[in-house]
C-alpha cells in the first residue's frame, strides 16, 4: 500500500510539473505580450492573466491545491472578460474561451490528488462536476464549428418562388455577365430549390491549360463561359479559344493563341457577335444611333467570338469554327498597345472580356499596379465589331479625351485605367466603365486634375462615339488601390411610389454599394462625405472628405476595434492585438505614411471583379465579398538609380520586403494583415455571401461562405468543414429557381444556396478550387437545364487544374 501511495505521489509531482511547464509558458507569454499590448494603450486582461497563471504555474511545481484556485480566478476572469468585449459573437468567444477552458478542466481534474495530498478532502465530485459541465461545453462548441453562424440571420417567411413566364424562358447566355446589364441572373426554373438536391455531374471536360506562368505569379483561372444554342464557348489562362457541345462537353474546334505574361495569365470572358441578327437601336430620344454591321463581300465571319489577350491584344475567331476573321484588324488582330508608347510586358494587357456595345467593341486595359510613376495610359478605346478599325479613343489624361492623336503621338501616360468588365444599356446605346487610379497607386503628389476626375469612378460613355456622358466618383485621390473592380450591374431600382428607376449598382473594394441614376450619374441612394484624416507625406493632395454611401449596407467595411482581433487561440489573437495597436488607424480611409497604417478593407479585400448577380423578381442583389486588412509603410529611399522593383503581381502583397516605386522618393512595404499563423487577424467570417433587398436597402440574410477544409494555418489543410467564412474571389449565379450559385471560395466545392433565407441547399466537391463565375443554361436540343463552372484552382491553394463541370438533374 504504500509503495502504491508512492506511486502515486510521485505520478502527481510529474503531472503538476507538466501541467506547470504549460501555464508557465502560457503565463510567460500573456504576462510579455500583454505588457507591451498595455504600453501601447491596449486591454490588461493580458498582463493579469499572465500574472496569475505564472503563480498558478509556481504553485502546481509545489505541488499545492491553490494552483487550481488561482487558474480558476483566470478563467473566470477570462469568461467575464470575453462576454463584455464580444457578447455572444461565437467565433469571438472560441478565440478566447477554448485555450483557458481545457486548461482549466485538466486542473481541475488534479485537483482531489492535489487536495489529498495536503491531508484535505478531496471534493471529486465538485471537481469532476465542473470538468463534465466544461467538457460538455468544449464539445458542443466543437460541434458548433461545424454549423454555420450567420452573422445577419435571415427572419421572416420565405419568398414563394417565380415561376418563368411561358416565352420567357432564357435562350442564350451571351455575354460575360449573361446580359449586357450585367444580370448575371437565369430566367430559368427546372432547377429548383427543392430539387437542387439532385444535381449530378453531366460532363467534365479538361481544357488542356492548366494556370502557370513564367514567374508563377497570378496564373489563374477566372472564366465565365458563353452559350449560344448548342454550344460552349470557353476561354483558357493563356487565351486559347475552345467550343464544346453544350450536352456532352465534347470538343468542337480549338484556337490556340498560347498568350504569355510574366503576370496575371487569365481569361475572365469573350464576347460574341451575330451580324446575321438586325441590329438593336436605342430606345430613349435623343441617343446616337448605333452604326450598322456590314460584311465584305465573301467574309464567313457571321458569328464571331471576341477576346482580349494577356499579352494586350484583341482577337476575333469564327464561332462556327474557331479560324481568324480575316477582315478583322490584321487577320484577325488588333494590337492593342498601338500608341501606348513603352508598354513592355507586364506594364500593360488585358485580363478582362472586351464589352460589346451595339457594334463597337469597347475595350480598356489592365496597367500594372505599384511599379513606376511612367506607365502606359488607361485610353479606353471602342473598335468596330466587323473591321477592327478603331471608331473612338476616350484618353483620360487629355483635356480633349477624343482628340485623334497627330503623328508621333502616343495617349497620356500613367492615367486612370479600367480593367475590369464593363456594362452595357442598348436602350441609351451607353457603355458603362468601371475605373481604376493612375500609377502609382499608393503615392499620388504627381496627379493632375484630371486623374482627380477619372480615378476610381464609374464613367458613362456613348457607345457610338466614345463622348463623356457622366462620371462619378467613389474615392477622391485614392491612395488605396480601391480600384472599381467590377461590373456595373443595370437595374430597374424601385421608388416609393411603386415605379422604378433605371439604374447602375456596383459594389467597391472599399465595402460599399453605390446606386446611380443610369442617365445622370447621381445616387439614387444617400452617399454621405465624412470627414478622414491626413497622412505626412510631403505634396500629398489629402481631400477633407471621402465618400460613404450610406442609404446601403456596409459589407464587411467596420472600423475595427482591439476587441475585434482574432486569433484560431489566444496566442495569436494578443500578437495580431499588438501589430494592431502598433499601427496607425483611423478606419475606412487611412492614407499611408511613412508610419505602419493599416487598410480595411485593403485593396484585397471588400468586393472584387466576381460582380453582383440580381434578381429582378424580388428586387435583391447578392454580394460576396472577402475581408483581408493590408498593412502599408511608405520608405523614403531613392528610386530613379533602381532598374526594376515590383513587376505589378501579387508578390507585393505578401511580404516581399521593401518595393521600390520608382520614380517617386518611396518604396513600399506591405503585406497581408495576418496573424503569426497566417489567419486574417480579424473576427470571422474572412468572407460571406449578401443578399439587400433593393426595396428597403438592408440587408435580408449575410452567411458566411467557405470552410478551411483544404486551407489553414502554414499553408497545411485542415480537412475540417468548418464554416468560419473564407475569403471569396469570383462571382455569383442567381436562378428564378429561387437559388444563388457561388464556387470562388477557398474550398474546392460548388454551392447553391436558398436566395430566400440565404441556407445552403446543396454542395457539389471540386476536384480544385475555382475563381470562376458559375453560369446556366437550357440546351435546345434536350430541354436540359446545366449549371456550369470552371475549376482551375483556388487563390492561396497550390492546386491547379484545368477543369469545365456541367450538372443537371438527375433525371
Amino acid at each position: 500500500m504504500a509503495e502504491t501511495k508512492a506511486r502515486s505521489s510521485k505520478g502527481l509531482a510529474i503531472w503538476s510539473v507538466l501541467l506547470g511547464l504549460v501555464l508557465l509558458a502560457t503565463g510567460l507569454y500573456f504576462a510579455i505580450g500583454g505588457g507591451k499590448l498595455a504600453s501601447l494603450g491596449g486591454s490588461w486582461y493580458f498582463l493579469l492573466a499572465g500574472i496569475v497563471t505564472v503563480l498558478s504555474a509556481i504553485q502546481f511545481f509545489r505541488i499545492r491545491s491553490s494552483a487550481v484556485l488561482l487558474y480558476g480566478l483566470v478563467f473566470i476572469g477570462t469568461l467575464i472578460w470575453a462576454l463584455q468585449e464580444v457578447g455572444i459573437d461565437f467565433w469571438a468567444l472560441v478565440s478566447r474561451l477554448m485555450v483557458p477552458a481545457g486548461l482549466f478542466m485538466l486542473a481541475l481534474l488534479t485537483w482531489p490528488a492535489l487536495r489529498k495530498r495536503e491531508g484535505k478532502t478531496g471534493r471529486a465530485g465538485i471537481a469532476w462536476g465542473l470538468s463534465a459541465v466544461i467538457l460538455l461545453g468544449m464539445l458542443t462548441t466543437l460541434v458548433q464549428m461545424f454549423q454555420p453562424h450567420p452573422t445577419v440571420a435571415f427572419e421572416g417567411k420565405a419568398l414563394p418562388l417565380v415561376p418563368v413566364e411561358k416565352g420567357a424562358e432564357q435562350k442564350d447566355w451571351d455575354h460575360y455577365g449573361n446580359t449586357a446589364g450585367g444580370s448575371r441572373f437565369v430566367a430559368l426554373d427546372q432547377i429548383t430549390r427543392d430539387n437542387v438536391k439532385d444535381l449530378k455531374v453531366a460532363w467534365t471536360f479538361r481544357t488542356g491549360d492548366i494556370p502557370e506562368s513564367p514567374t508563377g505569379n497570378g496564373a489563374e483561372d477566372q472564366q465565365t463561359p458563353l452559350q449560344v444554342g448548342n454550344r460552349i464557348y470557353l476561354c483558357t489562362p493563356h487565351n486559347n479559344i475552345i467550343a464544346v457541345d453544350a450536352d456532352s462537353g465534347k470538343e468542337i474546334w480549338k484556337r490556340e493563341i498560347n498568350a504569355k505574361a510574366e503576370v496575371w495569365p487569365r481569361c475572365r470572358g469573350l464576347a460574341y457577335f451575330d451580324a446575321q441578327k438586325p441590329v438593336q437601336q436605342p430606345s430613349e430620344p435623343g441617343s446616337t444611333p448605333v452604326p450598322a454591321a456590314t460584311l465584305a463581300a465573301g467574309d464567313s465571319c457571321q458569328r464571331r467570338l471576341l477576346m482580349n489577350t494577356i499579352d494586350a491584344r484583341l482577337i476575333a475567331v469564327n464561332a462556327d469554327n474557331g479560324e481568324f476573321c480575316e477582315s478583322f484588324g490584321n487577320k484577325g488582330i488588333v494590337d492593342l498597345k498601338a500608341d501606348l508608347g513603352e508598354a513592355a510586358d507586364p506594364k500593360y494587357q488585358l485580363t478582362s472580356a472586351p464589352t460589346l456595345a451595339g457594334t463597337t467593341v469597347v475595350v480598356g486595359g489592365r496597367v500594372a499596379d505599384n511599379v513606376q510613376t511612367d506607365m502606359p495610359g488607361g485610353v479606353l478605346r471602342g473598335f468596330d465589331v466587323i473591321t477592327g478599325q478603331m471608331r473612338w479613343a476616350f484618353d483620360p489624361g487629355n483635356q480633349n479625351p477624343n482628340a485623334a492623336l497627330e503623328a508621333g503621338q502616343h495617349y497620356a501616360r500613367s492615367t486612370p485605367n479600367s480593367w475590369a468588365p464593363m456594362s452595357y444599356d442598348p436602350a441609351t446605346n451607353t457603355v458603362f466603365l468601371p475605373m481604376g487610379s493612375s500609377s502609382v497607386d499608393l503615392w499620388g503628389a504627381n496627379r493632375t486634375p484630371l486623374d482627380h476626375k477619372y480615378g476610381a469612378s464609374i464613367l458613362a460613355l456613348d457607345a457610338t462615339t466614345g463622348k463623356e456622358k457622366w462620371v462619378y466618383q467613389t474615392v477622391h485621390n485614392d491612395l488605396w488601390d480601391f480600384d472599381i473592380p467590377m461590373q456595373p450591374t443595370l437595374i430597374d431600382f424601385p421608388n416609393k411610389e411603386g415605379g422604378s428607376t433605371p439604374a447602375v449598382v456596383f459594389g467597391t473594394k472599399a465595402g460599399q454599394i453605390f446606386v446611380l441614376d443610369r442617365h445622370t450619374g447621381q445616387p439614387l441612394t444617400e452617399v454621405k462625405e465624412v470627414p478622414v484624416k491626413k497622412g505626412n507625406i510631403p505634396g500629398e493632395h489629402y481631400p477633407d472628405t471621402q465618400p460613404k454611401s450610406v442609404g446601403m449596407p456596409q459589407i464587411g467595411a467596420q472600423t475595427l476595434k482591439e476587441s475585434d482581433m482574432w486569433g484560431a487561440t489566444p496566442f495569436d489573437q494578443l500578437a495580431c492585438r499588438i501589430a494592431f495597436k502598433g499601427m496607425r488607424y483611423d478606419g475606412l480611409y487611412t492614407p499611408p505614411g511613412t508610419d505602419k497604417s493599416l487598410s480595411f478593407p485593403g485593396s484585397l479585400g471588400g468586393m472584387n471583379w466576381g460582380s453582383l448577380s440580381t434578381d429582378p423578381n424580388n428586387h435583391y442583389i447578392f454580394v460576396n465579398d472577402m475581408r483581408l486588412g493590408l498593412w502599408v509603410q511608405m520608405i523614403p529611399a531613392k528610386t530613379e538609380a533602381i532598374s526594376r522593383g515590383s513587376n505589378g503581381g501579387e508578390a507585393i502583397n505578401t511580404g516581399m520586403g521593401a518595393v521600390p516605386l520608382k520614380g517617386t522618393p518611396y518604396a513600399v512595404n506591405k503585406n497581408r494583415f495576418m496573424s503569426p499563423l497566417g489567419i486574417p487577424c480579424q473576427t470571422p467570417p474572412f468572407g460571406t455571401l449578401t443578399a439587400v433587398d433593393l426595396k428597403t436597402q438592408k440587408v435580408v440574410w449575410q452567411v458566411p461562405v467557405g470552410t478551411v477544409q483544404d486551407t489553414g494555418p502554414f499553408g497545411i489543410k485542415m480537412h475540417a468543414q468548418m464554416p468560419v467564412g473564407m475569403p471569396t474571389l469570383g462571382g455569383t449565379l442567381a436562378t428564378q429557381g429561387g437559388l444563388v450559385f457561388i464556387a470562388g471560395t477557398q474550398d474546392y466545392y460548388l454551392r447553391a444556396f436558398d436566395s430566400s433565407t440565404g441556407k445552403e441547399v446543396w454542395k457539389a466537391r471540386l476536384p480544385v478550387g475555382s475563381q470562376g463565375g458559375p453560369m446556366s443554361y437550357v440546351s435546345p436540343t434536350t430541354g436540359k437545364q446545366y449549371i456550369l463552372i470552371s475549376a482551375g484552382g483556388a487563390r492561396q491553394s497550390p492546386d491547379r487544374g484545368d477543369y469545365v463541370i456541367a450538372y443537371a438533374l438527375d433525371n
